[in-house]
């Protein structure tokens, strides 16, 4: 179910970059782990303590509108038996970008879903669990 809402997200999103005109009220960054700006980043890390997961490879298909999407690779530590000892499982996702706030002086994305094609890892198990803030430097 998620994967197909995160799919008609992704076709919506990819149909208004396509379509929309440059809105000033649009998200056009994202905020990296340090809440730095970024724009169009290859690689998203959602677990910033030890960058444990996060989608890479990214391809976006849409950007600048209220949805950015992307396809690519979501990879995900075990932390079995431990984090420290943990292994790294590949994924191929969709990450949608959507929300907005103000970091500084620009209009960021405010929260990351992911979407794993095929059966998610528990870190991606439930839309709740699939789903992360973003946060701007203070």
């Amino acid at each position: 179910m998620l994967l197909a809402s995160c799919l008609l997200l992704l076709g919506l999103a990819a149909a208004s970059s396509a379509s929309r005109r440059t809105s000033v009220s649009a998200p056009s960054v994202l905020p990296d782990c340090l809440g730095k700006p970024t724009v169009k980043p290859s690689e998203v890390i959602l677990a910033c303590a030890d960058a444990g997961l996060g989608v890479r490879a990214i391809s976006w298909l849409g950007w600048g509108s209220a949805l950015a999407a992307g396809v690519g690779t979501a990879f995900a530590n075990d932390c079995t038996p431990n984090c420290a000892a943990g292994h790294f499982h590949s994924y191929q996702a969709v990450l949608i970008l959507r929300g907005a706030q103000r970091c500084g002086t620009k209009l960021a994305y405010k929260t990351a879903t992911v979407a794993i094609v095929g059966t998610p890892p528990t870190a991606f198990a439930t839309p709740a669990d699939a789903t992360y803030p973003l946060r701007c430097a203070s």
